[in-house]
């Protein structure tokens, strides 16, 4: 018999009733940055998982989607289902041509396995470097793996803290394939946009134009916290005047590991115009952008 599977007792859930949005998505705006967990009856969780979360499935993520506005979705393969990549799989075919995904994958992974995933919608590789989600792997694992996505036309999303991305940076440049970083590299918004650790960042993104951000998850990043979460504006406003043509925004639902609040997905949405004050940002960030990188075939 398998494991009966309870989330942590101090697991927060999704919101479970998130606003209308009051800004309007423009139309063919995708979610680039989502997860589903399990649910663990029919996708168990992975054994070597650190946390163990609520049940979050597919049902309830398209809900979302069309609730918010979006058109598609893009998600990514959630840690606590560790390599078995199953259950995002499962949720791209569902939606057919409406969702494509990121996998997590051992490097001893076939290449009759790679394609498989390919057919289902998988565009990309995820490399997590924070430690209190992954254990510690060797560079060397991740360049096999990312050899072995090229052919495919596959990208490489990174997640790092901003601490570590000094050490990284060699690693990251090193790298064959267009980069995502998830969520601006995780600034520590109390230091400010001319922070050296929030520059170092900027100064990745100019040197190397395969190196792409995520605007995203404001309910991690703000000290100031919600509705407004205003100290993290200044810094996704500079990474999208910057870079228009290299950034994705998602909602991060169902919000893995939070542990201040729950974001009500409305209010997030309604934060969009504040860091992509132009209908131009705008279309490139929601539309044009992750359409290129995720919908070109």
């Amino acid at each position: 018999m398998s494991e009966t599977q309870v989330m942590d007792a101090d697991w927060l859930e999704f919101h479970p009733d998130p606003k209308t949005p009051d800004f309007k998505l423009p139309e063919g705006a995708v979610d680039a940055h989502c997860h589903v967990f399990g649910p663990s009856p029919e996708f168990p969780f992975a054994p070597e998982r650190k946390y163990t979360p609520c049940n979050a499935g597919k049902e309830q993520l398209y809900a979302l989607r069309d609730h918010l506005g979006f058109a598609r979705n893009v998600i990514v393969q959630a840690t606590c289902h560790g390599k078995d990549n199953s259950a995002m799989v499962d949720a791209c075919q569902s939606a057919g041509d409406l969702a494509r995904g990121i996998a997590s994958v051992a490097p001893d992974i076939s290449e009759a396995e790679l394609k498989e995933m390919d057919a289902a919608g998988v565009r990309g590789v995820r490399f997590n470097f924070v430690k209190r989600l992954v254990d510690d792997t060797p560079k060397e694992v991740f360049h096999a793996i990312a050899a072995k996505i090229k052919p495919l036309g596959w990208h490489i999303v990174v997640y790092f803290e901003a601490a570590d991305l000094e050490e990284l940076v060699p690693f990251l440049e090193s790298l064959p394939t267009i980069l995502v970083v998830d969520h601006m590299g995780r600034p520590d918004v109390e230091k400010g946009v001319d922070h050296p650790d929030f520059q170092r960042f900027l100064d990745l993104m100019e040197r190397n134009d395969n190196i792409w951000s995520k605007v995203t998850c404001p309910e991690r990043l703000s000290v100031s916290g919600a509705p407004g979460y205003s100290d993290v504006i200044p810094y996704a406003q500079a990474v999208v005047d910057r870079f228009p043509d290299r950034v994705l925004w998602g909602t991060d639902w169902p919000h893995p590991n939070m542990k201040s609040h729950m974001p009500d997905d409305g209010n997030l949405v309604d934060f969009i115009p504040k860091i992509a004050r132009t209908i131009e940002q705008q279309r490139k960030l929601l539309v044009d952008n992750p359409m290129r990188l995720y919908w070109a075939r």
